[in-house]
């Protein structure tokens, strides 16, 4: 069964901006998320978001990282996220700043 989100991640109202995720369960550092974004040439700043990458809030002090494998950007955790904790990436695609 396709599940657009992992099980211990949620979507609600974010303090930061709109709509984030945001941790039901504990989530341990260097836990793979799952795939954010697919390359395709013909969409803005090259890639696809998947609903993982579309409700991720951009932070300066982030609790996330993106990294590369192949043709996909995917989530890696970069500390412990507690229940309730909101997921965040310092964006590098485009300027938040724009949105």
């Amino acid at each position: 069964m396709y599940r657009p989100l992992p099980p211990y991640l949620t979507i609600k109202q974010s303090n930061i901006n709109g709509l984030g995720l945001f941790a039901v369960e504990p989530i341990k550092k260097s836990t793979s998320l799952g795939i954010s974004h697919v390359f395709d040439k013909w969409f803005d700043n090259g890639y696809i978001r998947t609903p993982l990458g579309g409700f991720i809030n951009h932070s300066t002090t982030p609790n996330c990282k993106t990294f590369k494998e192949g043709r996909f950007l995917s989530v890696l955790t970069i500390t412990d996220i507690e229940i309730g904790e909101e997921i965040t990436l310092k964006y590098t695609l485009y300027d938040p700043s724009r949105t």
